[in-house]
């Protein structure tokens, strides 16, 4: 650290552990990728929610209440860290329209919406339990891809939360998956995922961000992102084709 500037040092991957050691600009970065990490947790927990009622079973409602409650546990994990940056986290305890969505047919592509930092796929409206399944595949899938790459992220204290919560978000998309295998059973109901299928894709796709985004750059030499939107976009692309190939979904 003592022969090369703060900034180099995160480019040859160095690692930060503490809010004091933080740069003004990696700060700023490092709180935005959290506020949009907590914010759509919340807001998948809040929109999830509503489907329990939905389930058909009492074994589905146990998996999507454990869900609901396990995507509210990991926002709180981060919001602990923003915290420590002197974030006021006091909005979190207030009301805030988590459950709040868009029209069904809106096209939102990337766009931020509203008050918060939600990834823009946490806008959309579920609609019944077949749609919230779905979804939740999907997501889930992209989850374990986006949550993989920021595991790596500089800032120490944050790279460790990812890695301790990687393993139960992956399990969110593999009770999705059980809960599909289930739903496709019947002609209604293959129709349906598939129907959801065609819905879904590409609003999840549209949250790993542009292709060729000069916002990755920049990240990339903090030492925020190390893969590139196209090649995480990608990943997600073959194990979601993988998996629905495995169900006979193509």
């Amino acid at each position: 650290m003592t022969d090369m500037s703060i900034d180099d040092y995160l480019a040859h991957g160095g690692k930060l552990t503490s809010p004091g050691n933080v740069p003004a600009r990696y700060r700023g970065e490092l709180l935005r990728l959290m506020a949009s990490f907590v914010d759509s947790e919340l807001a998948a927990s809040a929109g999830f929610a509503d489907t329990i009622n939905d389930a058909p079973g009492i074994k589905s409602r146990i998996a999507a209440a454990r869900i609901v409650l396990e995507k509210a546990d990991h926002a709180e994990k981060v919001l602990k860290l923003m915290a420590e940056f002197g974030v006021d986290t006091a909005r979190y305890e207030g009301v805030h329209p988590w459950a709040a969505r868009v029209s069904r047919d809106a096209d939102l592509g990337a766009t931020r919406q509203g008050g918060d930092m939600r990834l823009s796929v946490f806008h959309y409206p579920l609609q019944g339990w077949v749609d919230a399944v779905v979804m939740n595949v999907m997501q889930g899938l992209a989850a374990k891809v986006q949550i993989g790459e920021m595991a790596q992220v500089s800032y120490q204290p944050l790279a460790e939360v990812f890695r301790a919560i990687a393993p139960v978000e992956a399990r969110h998309a593999e009770l999705g998956l059980e809960g599909l295998s289930h739903i496709i059973g019947s002609q209604g109901g293959r129709a349906a995922a598939l129907d959801s299928i065609a819905y879904w894709r590409p609003r999840v796709a549209a949250g790993f961000g542009e292709a060729n985004s000069a916002r990755y750059e920049r990240l990339a030499r903090l030492g925020l992102r190390h893969r590139t939107n196209e090649a995480l976009l990608a990943e997600w692309d073959a194990t979601l084709d993988a998996r629905l190939a495995d169900l006979t979904l193509t």
